[in-house]
């Protein structure tokens, strides 16, 4: 299995315009052959104050995919193409890990 964290810095004050593009892609990704797990999220306080600031302006994608081949298969969909067009406006930059389970 193939897990995939990216982390989206957004420019400030667009994660709810990120969010609201983002809501209609999400039935596309969760129907793409492969796709286990396909869900954004935000930071959440677990403590008060926090240990750190609450990232405001960051979206935390968290993918799970059945192959390499599936998640390739992913990140060139005409979908992802159309929703990175966009939301290019929004976004200041992304960090994509991913990783193999043992």
């Amino acid at each position: 299995m193939i897990y995939v964290v990216a982390t989206i810095q957004l420019s400030p004050g667009q994660r709810e315009a990120f969010l609201a593009e983002q809501r209609h892609l999400l039935p596309l990704v969760r129907g793409e052959a492969g796709c286990i797990e396909y869900a954004p999220s935000v930071d959440v306080a677990v403590a008060d104050p926090p240990p750190a600031p609450l990232r405001d302006d960051v979206v935390v994608m968290q993918e799970k995919w059945e192959s390499l081949d599936a998640m390739r298969a992913h990140f060139t969909a005409p979908h992802m193409r159309e929703f990175r067009e966009k939301v290019k406006g929004l976004v200041v930059g992304t960090k994509v890990e991913v990783f193999e389970s043992i």
